[in-house]
């Protein structure tokens, strides 16, 4: 008797299953298949106007007037392209097409170049005072774009870029790099520093370790500030309203310029807003992988 109790008190008891917490059962919850129906629910109530829009652009200006767009699916007849046919025939608005690709890809390409020159080397190279120019450089994120248009657009008057596509690119490629360099700095930071030493001791320079090291593993969040910066400068009308005359005019501007002057041209602005916001989303879903990889790689650092 005295051995049996000896070995019960020494026994120990068996413990229930832990009580999930609340957060674990929130997001147990949130994981269920009546949340995803309802997500589902609502990108297709969010995707609503892009779809009346779409449809709208392909719709003649009486039909237009006459009913909703809604309409078509009953009477699928109304569609058409001559909308798009008059557009391309609009001189004015395929030219400010051109002028926001000339302004964005410039812009795109200078930011992410400086981004990454600049980046590596406030992460890897040793420069006096490197603590002090990028604390400088994030500070600028703070600066808002309002409070330098008159002061840059007086400097453009003055040298003679005001009005032009080339300074529309320097003020975007100039308020793009402080994010760009703070994005890059971080990222660039977490490659270990074995793999650099390695290819040093390689033989690599600055130069060819940056563009066959550094360039490969920073290729997500280098997509990733393309994508921002294109679709940033892409859909930009402040700047281009101050810095833009009509000859240079972005597609932004253009189509606020035909509300305004012809508030009945629906035939052309439907399509044109179109084309103007399904251009950026091809871009993106183009680059959708590599923005994807660059903001789980951002987390997870």
């Amino acid at each position: 008797m005295t051995a049996l109790a000896t070995d019960t008190r020494g026994t120990t008891p068996p413990t229930s299953p832990a009580r999930p917490s609340l957060g674990a059962r929130i997001t147990h919850a949130l994981g269920g298949p009546l949340v995803r129906v309802l997500l589902i629910l609502v990108g297709l109530f969010w995707l609503v106007p892009t779809i009346g829009l779409l449809i709208s652009s392909l719709r003649s200006p009486d039909d237009m007037s006459a009913s909703g767009w809604w309409t078509v699916f009953t009477k699928p007849s109304q569609l058409t392209f001559d909308s798009y046919q008059k557009l391309l025939e609009n001189g004015d608005i395929t030219h400010s097409l051109l002028n926001t690709v000339l302004i964005t890809v410039p812009a795109t390409v200078l930011v992410v170049v400086i981004g990454s020159l600049a980046g590596y080397a406030f992460a890897w190279m040793e420069f006096p005072g490197r603590d002090w120019w990028f604390l400088g450089v994030v500070s600028l994120l703070v600066v808002p774009v309002q409070v330098a248009l008159i002061p840059i657009a007086e400097l453009f008057g003055k040298i003679g870029l005001f009005g032009t596509i080339l300074g529309v690119v320097l003020f975007h490629t100039g308020f793009g790099l402080p994010f760009a360099v703070f994005l890059l700095r971080n990222f660039f930071a977490e490659i270990p520093r074995e793999l650099l030493e390695a290819a040093r001791l390689d033989g690599a320079g600055e130069l060819r370790l940056f563009a066959r090291v550094v360039m490969p593993l920073g290729g997500p969040a280098i997509a990733s500030l393309g994508i921002f910066q294109f679709l940033w400068v892409w859909n930009d009308m402040l700047v281009a309203l101050v810095f833009t005359k009509s000859g240079t005019q972005p597609i932004t501007v253009a189509l606020q310029t035909q509300v305004r002057q012809f508030g009945n041209n629906i035939d052309v602005l439907a399509p044109g807003a179109f084309i103007s916001m399904v251009i950026p989303l091809a871009v993106f879903f183009a680059f959708q992988r590599q923005f994807v990889s660059g903001v789980m790689a951002g987390a997870v650092k």
